[in-house]
């Protein structure tokens, strides 16, 4: 095995394949887990903006209503396709305030000097870069999918500093999220130095000096999602420790899982949460 002999890929232009933007919108539609966004459904293409412009592709996750604005280019990214991309995400995070979107930006070609910029923006806005490419091996040809930038964490839209709430604000939104939170929260803190239960507008977090490890946010019959972030190494044991107790749950991006619960569920679980909350504090201390 070690001397086997291995075709070695090369890229080819896709218009010099023939093919367009047009064509590229198609593929995704057809098929958008190519994006690496989780099992997401096409809302819409080609979506006419109220200020002007079209939305390439219109993106939601059905398991927390997550919404991506994604823009298609060939050739190498250029100012206007990242101000476009931006724009429209803009439009419909106004549009539907309550959801968590994120501007997907897909370009043939990232250059250096706009990888840095979209990198840059990326701690602001949850911007993700995906870079596509037909690579010709052994005679066949394959459309790939790298993502190349996808920096940001925080589950929130918009800055979670100005729009700090309380308790009482989240007692009259949902006091179901805020007994699951505050539980969890008691579950868990006393495995972590000097935790914090912070209330923004769209969430409640445990953050351990000043970083969100765990979310919840509110989901209809009293249920609440929850988030927790763990390092890439950590989630395959994590996951399997959930589905051996039958814990549905999901992967958002690499480096977080997502599950759906309330606080009775989590004291059924208390055991697997505490052992989650193991993982997570060995996370960060790598």
């Amino acid at each position: 095995m070690a001397n086997e002999s291995l075709p070695i890929a090369k890229s080819i232009d896709i218009r010099m394949c023939g093919y367009d933007e047009y064509w590229l919108q198609n593929q995704i539609v057809e098929n958008p887990s190519c994006l690496h966004l989780g099992d997401v459904e096409v809302v819409s293409r080609e979506k006419q903006q109220a200020m002007g412009g079209r939305l390439d592709i219109l993106l939601k996750d059905p398991e927390d209503d997550s919404m991506y604005e994604v823009e298609v280019m060939l050739g190498e990214t250029d100012e206007t396709h990242i101000i476009r991309t931006i724009e429209y995400w803009d439009n419909e995070k106004r549009r539907w305030p309550q959801r968590q979107h994120y501007p997907v930006l897909v370009a043939e070609s990232i250059t250096r000097r706009f990888f840095n910029v979209v990198q840059l923006l990326s701690h602001a806005i949850p911007i993700i870069g995906i870079q596509v490419n037909i690579v010709e091996a052994g005679g066949q040809r394959m459309l790939t999918f790298s993502k190349v930038i996808d920096t940001y964490e925080e589950p929130d839209d918009g800055d979670p500093a100005a729009e700090v709430h309380d308790e009482t604000y989240w007692r009259n939104k949902s006091s179901a999220t805020t007994d699951a939170a505050k539980y969890l929260y008691e579950l868990v803190g006393p495995l972590y130095t000097q935790p914090v239960l912070k209330y923004v507008k769209n969430y409640i977090s445990i953050q351990v000096e000043g970083s969100v490890y765990w979310w919840l946010s509110q989901r209809s019959g009293n249920k609440s999602l929850i988030g927790i972030w763990l390092l890439e190494k950590y989630i395959p044991k994590a996951r399997e420790m959930l589905d051996q107790k039958g814990i549905a749950n999901t992967l958002k991006k690499s480096q977080e899982i997502r599950m759906v619960t309330d606080k009775d569920g989590l004291a059924k679980s208390s055991e697997i949460m505490k052992e989650l909350a193991v993982l997570v504090k060995q996370s960060w201390e790598e």
